[in-house]
């Protein structure tokens, strides 16, 4: 069984490297960055399951569950997320992701649906799925319609329309469109004032 976890964070890699070696029959290899796990993946390796991490850089939100999911020889990839809510979680199963892991699992847990997924069963862990999403309630967000509040946070985030439209899998004008209403409503007239708003607001 081989394994490919992918994440930024060296000693979260190293914690997750301890306790699958310490597994029978586990092969582990890791990446820092997307990047790195796309040329291991497109390398000598089949791998049994890829595990992503949803905040490492190259990821582009759930952008890099297609990219994987497209190169020639991967079949089964999962997201791991300690940020991630139930909405990013349930987008990243209807887009092929086979499972998604919070990073808030205990270590045995963690092992077991990693191990899980590598056999090919869909993990997600129930009481994440099935908990109610916590309501941010807050002026600015009030006025804004959930798309409005996804195209902002992009804002906020510094990307390009062209780059929130691939993470929202949206046209680029719909996006423009979106962003047009978006400076309407929030009283600004460009996208760097819109991104101060929603940042001095502390909105994300």
């Amino acid at each position: 069984m081989r394994i490919l976890i992918a994440d930024d964070h060296e000693l979260l890699r190293d914690a997750l490297g301890a306790f699958m070696q310490s597994e029978d029959g586990i092969e582990l290899h890791t990446a820092a960055d997307f990047d790195e796990a796309c040329i291991l993946l497109k390398g000598e390796w089949t791998y049994d399951l890829v595990l992503l991490d949803y905040n490492m850089p190259g990821m582009n939100g759930l952008n890099g569950i297609k990219e994987a999911n497209e190169i020639s020889g991967v079949h089964r990839v999962a997201l791991m997320s300690g940020e991630a809510n139930r909405e990013i979680a349930e987008q990243a199963l209807e887009m092929g992701a086979i499972g998604f892991i919070p990073k808030t699992l205990p270590a045995k847990s963690l092992v077991n649906a990693i191990k899980f997924m590598a056999m090919g069963e869909k993990y997600a862990p129930l009481d994440f799925m099935t908990a109610e999403a916590d309501e941010v309630s807050h002026p600015i967000l009030d006025k804004l319609t959930n798309r409005e509040r996804q195209v902002l946070q992009g804002l906020s985030e510094g990307k390009s329309n062209k780059e929130i439209a691939r993470d929202l899998e949206l046209s680029e004008p719909t996006i423009k469109l979106h962003v047009k209403t978006l400076y309407r409503k929030l009283d600004v007239s460009n996208r760097t004032q819109a991104a101060l708003v929603a940042r001095d607001a502390g909105l994300f």
